[in-house]
């Protein structure tokens, strides 16, 4: 089978691109030209250089393929400027849709996140169903993936063959760009003093993989499927990668109170300051937040497993340090 992956140098992408590779699958790669290779290395893989928000390109990608995996997109937001974060996601989703539709692809799998589902309501966890809220509205992250979501859906009631995944927060082996796996880095540095209040579902990227190819050869066109693992507090997740590093946890976790005076300085920080941001307000303000999600659709439809987030941790620390991010 001949398989595109957007977003292919990427975490989540380059991960996915491996599975492909060991399965059999002739697999193509869009990519900028100054995408990282260094999560392909030694994969034998067809490259497309281009950009989503190029027209053309995605057409040469797209191109004679069987399978779409739409995974590019901007996720580091916190790096970026909110402009652009729309345009990756969103625009660049539905050039890539249109693209799919008009080569008459057989299959496509888009690669959502929790965030375009929404918070849950206090105390809850959600699913498929949870509506998207106001507050996550607000979130550049949230809004881009959920308007984009609305692209996949369009492209699907004009004859798409498409479904949607919805990812937790991803760790594993790979995080070259340091997306999620930022907070094992930085706590091996030693900058996590202390944690906020909430909590969110983690996955591990193995998982993700698994849930990506299930979707493809046995999910619903239209559905979304939630592709999570274990809803963990802050402090939990800490704890975790405290023990996979042979540390001190942080015992410090900040009141909800605080979060906002901090998010205000940090943001002030940022606008100043000329080095790239390791973290943003917006991310400060939903740390109070429990962003726990079910995963019981994709095990049931989809045979998807729920992996331990401890596994994902030690394969991230391993990938670290073997490629030099860490001593």
């Amino acid at each position: 089978m001949k398989v595109l992956v957007t977003g292919g140098t990427g975490f989540v992408g380059a991960n996915l691109v491996a599975a492909l590779v060991r399965r059999g699958d002739q697999v193509r790669v869009l990519r900028r030209a100054n995408s990282s290779l260094i999560a392909l290395d030694g994969l034998p893989v067809e490259h497309v250089v281009g950009d989503v928000l190029e027209a053309e390109s995605v057409a040469q990608a797209v191109a004679g393929c069987d399978l779409v995996f739409h995974v590019a997109a901007l996720s580091s937001y916190w790096r970026a400027r909110r402009a652009q974060v729309y345009r990756v996601n969103v625009e660049g989703t539905r050039i890539v849709m249109e693209a799919c539709l008009r080569a008459g692809v057989s299959r496509v799998v888009h690669t959502s996140s929790i965030a375009a589902i929404g918070i849950p309501p206090r105390g809850t966890i959600g699913d498929e169903r949870t509506p998207f809220d106001a507050l996550s509205a607000t979130f550049a992250y949230a809004d881009s993936k959920h308007r984009a979501e609305a692209e996949v859906r369009s492209a699907i009631a004009r004859g798409l063959p498409a479904l949607i995944v919805n990812p937790a927060t991803v760790i594993g082996a790979g995080d070259h760009y340091m997306v999620s796996g930022s907070m094992i880095v930085e706590f091996a540095r030693g900058h996590m003093p202390a944690v906020p209040p909430g909590g969110v579902c983690v996955v591990d990227v193995e998982a993700v993989v698994y849930g990506h190819l299930a979707a493809a050869e046995r999910g619903q066109i239209g559905e979304r499927y939630i592709l999570g693992g274990e809803n963990l507090s802050h402090r939990q997740i800490a704890a975790t990668i405290a023990a996979v590093l042979g540390r001190p946890a942080p015992r410090l976790v900040a009141p909800g109170w605080l979060l906002r005076p901090l998010a205000l300085a940090v943001d002030g920080f940022n606008r100043v300051s000329r080095r790239t941001p390791l973290i943003s307000g917006e991310q400060l303000r939903l740390g109070a937040i429990d962003f726990f999600f079910d995963s019981s659709k994709a095990v049931r439809e989809l045979g998807y497993p729920i992996m331990a987030f401890r596994n994902a941790v030690e394969q991230a620390y391993a990938w670290y340090v073997a490629h030099g991010y860490l001593p």
